[in-house]
């Protein structure tokens, strides 16, 4: 077995427990349909949110004064579909995307001859992007939706399959517990709709956050290609120096590996800083580290404003989502159970929970009411203005 083979079947292992839950979920939906003592359906998702649809963009233009746009459409993807879907999110440099879309592919339909191909074929893309792929797919047991260009998915078969499961695992009599499932059915599409309907409206945001991305995983490709290309002995004194796991010199590749995670910014230097100074301070590279890798400080400059604007972008598009939701569907008895059923808390505590993108997004509603949202979208704030919204506040009213 190569050492490209084992980067393959390490990955496909690390996804292991997402893979065998889809399967777990799948077999015992199929057996529930199999059982004659169980015959109660849910609407499908389709006709569902046909239905819903309509009410959420009438929701929306009323709480945040926008439109969604006429041209959003709304599809249904299978399982290996909605993993191809997840790749298209990640935003790559230009000459990469045909190599990530493979690698989604390969990933997805556990190919691991696929994966070792295109390890060896180009491996620092490999390693650039492998992460990105395994972390998507990785959430898609627990993904509702998404929106990518004009287009809102929906996960067909987690909506398919997990109202029936829940309510043939609550046991016999089923007439007792349906029509609250039925109802968290309904709440679980309204939310996600919700949600991915106010996306549809972010353009300028989303457009913002993939040119960043862009810009950083360029920064990732030059890094990878620079520790790819260490000599042994080099490569060997910063593993000293940095008092870095022992790998055998027999695994060159898993040992530059290694290093490149380790010394990738946004573990390097994200992965010391507390949430609420995200992307705000230089990393500090001691002069021993720079002088082996003298190239070390120049790529942490480059990263480090694409990657604040990266970070303002989505706590922007996530906090104005997450609190428009929270106050259109406060009062919908049909959330309140996809929160009791499928989330197993309560709306006080839901309401309870904040994050930077929430809290930022609630001190400008409470000054600007509904004008919030087309504010945002038109005049985003930078990463000292979501931690200070005052900062923000006094600029676009001065």
């Amino acid at each position: 077995m190569t050492e490209y083979d084992e980067f393959a079947e390490a990955l496909i292992d690390q996804l292991a427990v997402e893979i065998n839950e889809e399967k777990e979920n799948s077999d015992l939906a199929s057996k529930i349909d199999e059982d004659l003592s169980f015959n109660f359906t849910f609407d499908s998702l389709e006709d569902a949110s046909k239905e819903i649809f309509p009410w959420v963009k009438n929701q929306i233009s009323g709480f945040t004064g926008l439109t969604v746009p006429e041209t959003t459409k709304v599809q249904f993807p299978d399982l290996i579909e909605l993993k191809k879907l997840k790749g298209k999110r990640i935003f790559t440099s230009d000459d990469a995307r045909e190599f990530v879309d493979s690698l989604v592919e390969g990933i997805s339909k556990e190919d691991v001859g696929k994966i070792a191909s295109l390890m060896k074929q180009d491996t620092i893309k490999y390693l650039v992007y492998s992460t990105y792929a395994k972390n998507y797919i990785s959430k898609i047991s627990v993904t509702f939706g998404d929106y990518l260009e004009d287009t809102i998915y929906l996960n067909k078969l987690f909506f398919s399959i997990l109202p029936k499961i829940k309510l043939y695992s609550q046991g016999p009599p089923f007439e007792s517990g349906y029509e609250k499932i039925k109802s968290s059915y309904v709440g679980g599409i309204k939310m996600a709709m919700m949600e991915e309907s106010i996306h549809a409206i972010q353009h300028e945001l989303h457009k913002s956050n993939k040119e960043a991305v862009k810009k950083v995983n360029e920064v990732y490709e030059d890094l990878a290609k620079i520790i790819l290309d260490l000599d042994d002995q080099t490569l060997s004194n910063i593993f000293e120096y940095m008092n870095l796991e022992h790998v055998p010199d027999e695994f060159p590749i898993a040992k530059r590996a290694n290093l490149y995670f380790v010394l990738n910014p946004e573990y390097f230097i994200l992965g010391t800083l507390p949430p609420d100074q995200m992307a705000t301070k230089e990393g500090q590279i001691d002069s021993k580290l720079a002088e082996m890798i003298p190239q070390l400080p120049e790529i942490y400059r480059r990263w480090l404003k694409p990657r604040q604007q990266q970070h303002a972008a989505m706590t922007v598009i996530q906090g104005m989502a997450s609190f428009a939701i929270r106050n259109i569907l406060k009062d919908d008895p049909d959330f309140k159970n996809y929160l009791s059923v499928f989330k197993g808390t309560d709306l006080a505590s839901f309401m309870a929970q904040k994050d930077m993108g929430i809290s930022f997004t609630e001190s400008i509603y409470e000054k600007l009411g509904k004008e919030t949202f087309k504010k945002l979208i038109d005049d985003p704030p930078d990463i000292l203005e979501l931690k200070d919204s005052r900062l923000y506040l006094k600029r676009i009213l001065e």
